[in-house]
């Protein structure tokens, strides 16, 4: 496989961007299958028309 890192990226519609208990589980299981591939999971980015959250720059990947 070639593939080193994987960002993830959704939208709010609502126009939130914290991130719910959903956004973090999926997240979280996402990486641990990314790492068994061993692949990175770099970022998930919550896109609204208020902008994007990031979870790398907030430092909770």
């Amino acid at each position: 496989m070639l593939a080193k890192g994987l960002i993830l990226a959704h939208n709010h519609p609502s126009g939130s961007l914290k991130p719910s208990k959903a956004d973090q589980q999926i997240t979280s299981k996402i990486r641990q299958a990314a790492k068994i591939l061993d692949i990175e999971l770099l970022n998930h980015i919550i896109i609204s028309n208020e902008g994007y959250y990031s979870f790398a720059d907030e430092a909770v990947l």
